[in-house]
């Protein structure tokens, strides 16, 4: 780890050498979008995906303030503190695919800068009208109630209440 940390703090690359250059281009493309990335490329796949999470939350916390990205040839792991664990894993899922580290950062750079629909925004505004719908419901219901317990008598046609008259006699 002292030397992928080394790397990481030189360039923001941690990779084989031949990978190094393209992949500080893909650094240097991320920061000018906003985003500080560190990335960690390892040759063999571990034997699950959870030591990639693991070294990433390592280059996370030597870096506080970057996004970083650790791939192997079939699993990718993130660590961020500018970016939410579901676009994270979005974009892992992208990244995964090619077994290209290049490729797979710049899949996974992608998802980071692409916007997304706001659904914490939508489902407040979604939540509120059901509140409001469900409110003047009950104002409804209570209105009718009302008015059908206390039943306003028909005027008649010169305007005035009708009065029950007898049954005529037969």
């Amino acid at each position: 780890m002292n030397a992928v940390n080394d790397a990481v703090a030189a360039t923001g690359v941690s990779a084989p050498a031949s990978d190094v250059p393209a992949l500080e281009q893909v650094v240097a493309d991320a920061r000018a979008e906003g985003i500080e990335l560190k990335i960690v490329v390892i040759p063999t796949n571990p034997p699950i995906d959870t030591p990639l999470r693991d070294i990433a939350t390592e280059v996370g916390t030597q870096h506080p303030e970057a996004t970083v990205l650790a791939l192997s040839p079939s699993f990718a792991g993130t660590y961020s503190t500018q970016f939410d664990r579901v676009t994270l894993e979005a974009g892992q899922d992208l990244a995964k695919v090619p077994a290209d580290p290049v490729q797979s950062s710049k899949n996974f750079v992608g998802e980071l800068t692409t916007p997304h629909f706001p659904w914490t925004g939508f489902t407040i505004a979604l939540v509120l009208a059901v509140v409001a719908a469900v409110a003047a419901t009950r104002v409804l219901q209570v209105r009718a109630r009302r008015a059908f317990a206390h039943p306003h008598p028909a005027p008649d046609v010169a305007g005035t209440r009708a009065e029950t008259a007898a049954p005529p006699p037969n």
